[in-house]
């Protein structure tokens, strides 16, 4: 009887090896183009890219919104922590100076030898003099009870601010912490869309409407032909609102330098803020903080000198001119300019003057 003996499975070494990893090759060839026949991944078209960079323009203009609350928060803790200490050092040289008294006191006390004031009585050639010295004595003593509770009052009142001054430390200690964690958000996406723009030629660039004031993104542009164009056409409600239009205005073709608030660099929240500023007007520094800073109107009631806010994160804000137009502060691939309002997703308008 013959005997059946088992095939074994040869291992994967030898030909089988170099067999599978020829076809391997042979398939990464063919999917890279490395034989001559595959085809590369196609190039981007100007129009993916400049849609590429809008988005991460948008993600860089939430990173400076957040950038610049940060920056607001660290400002106003820097000024806590420096009137504390102010307050502090105050306290101190007064303390210094109380303690310079009860010194004195002390001094004197140990100059008398601290006797026992019957036996001063007994020794005294004039009883009379040294009652009356005594009575003095006394109302020193109350002086001087009086002076040692003031300075542990001190001595607590700058414990207090000491401590006040840690938890400040600590606060904005936090703050910067914050600041270098949106700055380094935002010139990323800077970078970036810096890095794709370049690798556009000026025409493309154009073509598109990054990298220059082109009519394709300004809706309408600032030549004397255009009624927009001159300030003058502009009929605001008040002289407040009048005024931060006019500022806005003069500010046309002003860089956007993201952190900027003016007077020849503005980030978007920034122009706003000047803006009202030159108006007399005092407007928080965020598009966060400005929605919720005057009155909510609809878009339907907008008139010249309302904010006017974007995206459904109320990332971006400009300033309404009238006739469906705003001026604001874009992204760094364009000045401060004029604008539709429908170029982006209406988020919400707010009066303040």
């Amino acid at each position: 009887m013959a005997t059946h003996r088992k095939h074994r499975q040869r291992s994967l070494g030898g030909s089988t090896v170099r067999t599978a990893a020829t076809i391997a090759l042979a398939g990464a060839a063919t999917a890279t183009g490395f034989d001559g026949t595959g085809h590369a991944a196609p190039r981007p078209t100007p129009e993916q890219i400049k849609a590429t960079v809008d988005r991460l323009y948008q993600e860089a203009e939430t990173a400076t919104e957040k950038y610049d609350g940060a920056k607001e928060k660290a400002d106003a803790a820097e000024k806590r922590l420096k009137a504390l200490g102010d307050e502090a050092a105050r306290r101190q040289q007064k303390l210094n100076s109380a303690r310079d008294a009860l010194g004195s006191i002390a001094a004197a006390q140990y100059r008398d030898g601290g006797i026992d004031p019957v036996v001063r009585l007994m020794l005294s050639d004039d009883p009379r003099r040294y009652l009356d010295g005594a009575e003095f004595a006394e109302r020193a003593g109350v002086r001087q009870t009086a002076a040692v509770s003031d300075v542990r009052r001190q001595l607590r009142e700058i414990g207090r601010l000491r401590g006040d001054a840690r938890v400040e430390l600590t606060s904005f200690r936090s703050r910067q912490a914050e600041l270098r964690r949106q700055k380094k958000a935002v010139t990323a996406k800077l970078d970036e869309a810096r890095r794709l723009l370049a690798g556009l030629s000026p025409h493309q660039r154009a073509a598109i409407g990054v990298g220059g004031v082109t009519g394709s993104t300004t809706g309408h542009a600032t030549g004397a032909r255009d009624p927009l164009g001159d300030p003058a056409a502009v009929t605001a409600p008040g002289s407040r609102a009048a005024e931060a239009v006019a500022y806005a205005y003069r500010k046309l073709g002003s860089p956007y330098v993201w952190g900027a608030t003016g007077p020849n660099a503005f980030d978007c929240s920034g122009l706003i803020q000047a803006a009202y500023r030159s108006a007399g007007v005092s407007l928080p520094r965020t598009t966060y903080a400005q929605i919720g800073a005057g009155r909510r109107v609809p878009r339907s009631a907008l008139r010249p000198g309302d904010l006017v806010f974007f995206y459904s994160g109320v990332s971006h804000v400009g300033l309404y001119v009238g006739h469906g137009q705003m001026i604001h502060a874009p992204n760094p691939s364009a000045p401060v300019r004029l604008a539709p309002i429908d170029q982006m997703p209406f988020a919400g308008a707010t009066r303040v003057a």
